[in-house]
């Protein structure tokens, strides 16, 4: 039998090419190739290695014919086109998990090196002065830490500061008030986190809800004297608002291990700036980290092409051979269901229901529960997959309820997903038509039957004559093309629903447009 091969493209702990060899595949370790010099071998692999360094573009997966698996030595994956892995049935697998030690400890690092005001105590020091009486530090000891993000990472840093005696208060969408308790820390909302902390840390990842989430407002909200720490990702902070802030001497220090843009052009506004502290994005740079998702890449790949097994991966849930067929088109709506829900849910969610009736009461509830999970959570994190998402919920304290109702209702399957709010229960349900097509019947508690795909616009609104048409000409007028209507309401004159895709995103600027429109009381722009 062959051996599947494997390329490693980018530098890597040696073990990596050890543990792949020993579990019976064949490595060859080429680094440093251009796009081209990658395309021109790629051709003959069925697994490929990389860190950050190689760029597994289209152009690149289109030669690449045995290509079976990518795997991403470290959690970012943004130098890999998922979606067209996805569609030329190659699996994208990450290490999520492999460096969070590691990431923790650069924060709280860099936390202390701004109380004590290190980098400029030693610049000074190694020029010849004796500043002995320039710099004046404060202790950490009974200051209060605000973690915004407090899953795996934030939760280590959570540890490490109640270690030196401070006081840990945290935001974070899916902590709950026992999980909090358990970490020991707080349990806050983020105004209440900016206007409290002495120490600010970040660790969430960028996405929409997340960007700018210390914006200038926020930033400005902060506690005179303020630190603040971001070793999570580039964008969550206002660069040019915490120059201004720093230069006014409201915010006492920041210390960036990421950028907006990275590297960072020389003239960065906060480059020179006092009491500012940077790196070169080195949050996972410790030869254990390294060591860490090198050993753990090469044992998902190997697993994979050896033996099937699926770990950590991106665009594909762990299934066995013989569930797969079956589950598919379940996993595909119990996705879709998560995602509305939690686009759609507003305030801390404390639980999630899922519920199972008529033949979908019949299969394995777990890869289901993990692909609304996934759905759910994927608009808070980048690495969430339908392997981890269970984890990263249990993580964060939220309760998983899986319920199955063995009788058939109006419809002969049917998913139901239900969050609980700090506003309240939040509800969708959906159904297979014909076994495979995906279909979303009731939208909290309104009938609607609608496909959940590409960009979409929900709307809640007063039913009355004439919006129909006030909502198409706002469109028109945007030059923005509708694929579907979808209706429902709960009476006539009552409340209704709108749900409509079109073939583009839905910009800004239009959502506030229809906010203003008569009778509007919701709107959002949707994805899938």
């Amino acid at each position: 039998m062959t051996k599947p091969k494997v390329l490693i493209s980018d530098k890597m702990d040696p073990n990596a090419e050890r543990i792949l060899k020993e579990r019976g595949c064949e490595v060859d370790v080429i680094t440093g190739k251009t796009p081209e010099e990658l395309k021109a071998i790629i051709g003959q692999y069925d697994g490929l290695a990389i860190r950050s360094a190689t760029k597994v573009t289209k152009e690149i997966l289109d030669v690449a014919p045995n290509l079976k698996v990518v795997g991403r030595a470290g959690i970012g994956v943004d130098n890999v086109d998922i979606p067209h892995a996805s569609s030329r049935g190659v699996v994208v697998m990450n290490t999520p998990f492999g460096n969070s030690i590691t990431t923790a400890e650069h924060a709280v690092a860099l936390m202390m090196a701004l109380a004590r005001q290190i980098p400029e105590a030693n610049d000074q020091t190694q020029a010849g002065k004796w500043p002995k009486n320039a710099f004046m530090g404060v202790e950490v000891t009974g200051k209060t830490l605000g973690l915004i993000g407090a899953g795996n990472i934030g939760s280590i840093v959570a540890s490490r500061a109640l270690g030196l005696k401070m006081k840990v208060i945290a935001y974070d969408p899916f902590l709950t008030e026992e999980r909090a308790i358990e970490m020991g820390v707080e349990k806050v909302d983020l105004e209440a986190l900016v206007t409290r902390a002495d120490f600010i840390t970040l660790h969430t990842p960028l996405t929409d809800e997340t960007r700018n989430i210390l914006s200038r407002e926020r930033l400005e909200k902060t506690k005179q004297g303020v630190r603040i720490v971001n070793c999570a990702r580039g964008g969550l902070v206002d660069e040019v608002a915490l120059k201004d802030l720093l230069d006014s001497g409201h915010i006492a220090g920041a210390a960036l291990d990421v950028f907006a843009v990275e590297p960072p052009p020389a003239d960065h506004p906060l480059f020179g700036t006092p009491n500012f502290i940077c790196t070169p994005h080195l949050g996972a740079s410790t030869s254990e980290a390294q060591v860490n998702v090198a050993l753990q890449v090469a044992e998902q790949i190997a697993d994979y092409l050896v033996n099937g097994g699926i770990t950590n991966a991106l665009n594909v849930p762990s299934l066995s051979a013989e569930e797969a067929p079956k589950l598919k088109p379940y996993m595909g709506l119990a996705e879709k269901l998560g995602s509305l829900v939690g686009q759609l849910a507003h305030g801390n969610l404390t639980q999630i229901s899922i519920e199972r009736s008529g033949a979908a009461a019949e299969l394995n509830g777990k890869p289901i529960e993990a692909a609304v999970l996934s759905g759910l959570m994927k608009h808070y994190s980048q690495s969430v997959n339908m392997v981890n998402a269970p984890y990263l919920a249990k993580e964060r304290g939220l309760d998983v309820r899986s319920v199955r109702h063995e009788r058939e209702g109006v419809y002969h399957t049917l998913l139901r997903v239900t969050v609980a709010t700090s506003q309240g229960d939040r509800s969708v349900a959906g159904t297979l038509f014909g076994s495979e097509a995906p279909r979303l019947v009731s939208i909290f508690g309104i009938g609607i039957e609608a496909d959940l795909a590409g960009h979409m616009l929900y709307i809640v609104n007063e039913d009355a004559p004439g919006f129909i048409g006030r909502i198409g000409s706002l469109l028109g007028e945007a030059g923005i093309n509708i694929g579907t209507f979808h209706l429902g309401r709960r009476d006539a004159g009552g409340e209704a629903v709108l749900l409509l895709s079109v073939d583009q995103p839905i910009p800004q600027d239009l959502i506030e447009k229809a906010c203003k429109l008569q009778g509007v009381k919701t709107v959002k722009a949707l994805a899938f």
